[in-house]
């Protein structure tokens, strides 16, 4: 009988029995039910996560053209780039220089 088959799974055995040990201690015992609850919560209502969907519906779009028009009209890309830039930044009192206390050496 070779032994080298034999001691290969018994040191694999070996190795894990700590692991299952310790895995063994640190499970705590389940908590005892609450002694007689007079009044149980109500469980709540069956409120299904679908019940206000609307299936996907093909939107009308409108030709490219009249939709580059309508952009011309409104400002061109200038306008929408400020109005990014306006919701970005508050229209606050500028604040300090955090460089101004720094002085070179």
């Amino acid at each position: 009988m070779d032994i080298r088959f034999i001691s290969k799974p018994l040191v694999g055995l070996l190795v894990l029995l700590p692991v299952w040990a310790s895995i063994a201690q640190a499970q705590t015992p389940a908590a005892p039910p609450p002694a007689n609850t007079p009044a149980q919560a109500a469980p709540a209502p069956f409120r299904s996560a679908l019940e206000n969907y609307q299936p996907y519906t093909d939107q009308k779009t409108a030709p490219w053209k009249a939709a580059n028009e309508q952009v011309d009209r409104n400002g061109g890309w200038r306008a929408y780039a400020k109005e990014g830039r306006a919701a970005a930044s508050p229209a606050a009192a500028p604040q300090a220089d955090p460089h101004a206390g720094h002085a070179k050496p």
